[in-house]
């Protein structure tokens, strides 16, 4: 139903991370795509659901996945033939892993355009990418083009956010007439605010904030907005690469990225769609495509989450 690209510039600021735990509170249907060139890490994070529903955990199978899906695209890719190389995580959340290395990305250039397709039909399940960095002239651009949204993340520290400006810069410059390109800001709680808000400002001069655009340019470039921010919380990241319950649910973390989700996902395609009550972790909403399994919810609680962001 809609394509949000999750991607970042230099440094580590969690793009998997971030992926993962907006998947785990999406208040739709959705799946969490590894598309990093350099290769994925969910192999190595997270355990995949009994496919026997014995409750006994296994791994992740790194065949299974992009790498799989590519090798049947060649004719062609649909959207209904994505769910068949999808895997599920102890938890519910569906996911299609990467490749686990950058060398089997220069075999891919091909396919990131038709699968950025294929992701935005995806109906009626969101799918949020993760792109990992992104540097000058990346294989990803025509995954990008296709995106609804596209999401950069950043740590709010001189060196990072710098960075980032100048990849704003590049990548609106890049991608005239495509997505809005929306900013997260990996932010310590205690001055959760003031780092997003000083962030906005460092970024008002990349976005041209103000300027007139010249039609004889072309189309205009998109528009750049800092949509808010995830908690900065090594120990609901932590918990978030084992098993799941109660004590990740009133993490920093993901209670910052429950609020992050509704408001991305406000912004979205077929956004009329009411969310589930805050108290309770999202289950599916609407039928999925034929094939596709629904989870029944995907960060198993217990309890009602504490209101308020960091």
């Amino acid at each position: 139903m809609a394509l949000i690209a999750l991607a970042a510039d230099k440094g580590a600021p969690g793009v998997t991370t971030a992926a993962v735990a907006l998947g785990a509170v999406w208040p739709r249907p959705v799946l969490v795509a590894e598309c990093d060139q350099a290769g994925g890490d969910l192999v190595y994070r997270l355990p995949a659901a009994a496919a026997d529903g014995d409750g006994a955990e296994g791994m992740l199978n790194p065949s299974r996945g992009l790498l799989s899906l590519a090798a049947t695209a060649r004719r062609g890719l649909r959207p209904d033939q994505i769910a068949e190389h999808c895997q599920r995580l102890v938890g519910g959340l569906d996911v299609l892993v990467g490749i686990t290395n950058a060398e089997q990305a220069q075999a891919m250039t091909w396919l990131w355009s038709p699968l950025g397709r294929a992701f935005a039909g995806l109906a009626p399940v969101d799918v949020i990418a993760d792109c990992g960095r992104l540097g000058a002239d990346t294989p990803l651009t025509g995954l990008l083009r296709e995106a609804d949204l596209v999401v950069l993340l950043t740590r709010a520290t001189l060196e990072q956010v710098a960075h980032l400006r100048e990849r704003v810069a590049a990548l609106t410059a890049e991608m005239r007439g495509g997505p809005p390109v929306g900013v997260l800001v990996l932010a310590d709680p205690r001055d959760f605010r003031g780092s997003i808000a000083e962030v906005d400002r460092i970024l008002a001069t990349a976005r041209g904030r103000g300027a007139a655009h010249d039609p004889e340019q072309g189309p205009p470039p998109p528009d750049v907005t800092v949509l808010g921010g995830l908690a900065l919380d090594p120990k609901g990241a932590e918990l978030l690469s084992g098993r799941w319950g109660g004590r990740l649910d009133r993490s920093l973390l993901i209670r910052s990225a429950r609020e992050v989700a509704g408001d991305l996902a406000g912004r979205l395609p077929g956004a009329a769609q009411p969310p589930p009550p805050p108290q309770s972790l999202p289950a599916a909403q609407s039928p999925p495509p034929e094939g596709w399994p629904v989870p029944e919810g995907r960060v198993p609680v217990g309890g009602q989450h504490e209101e308020g962001r960091p």
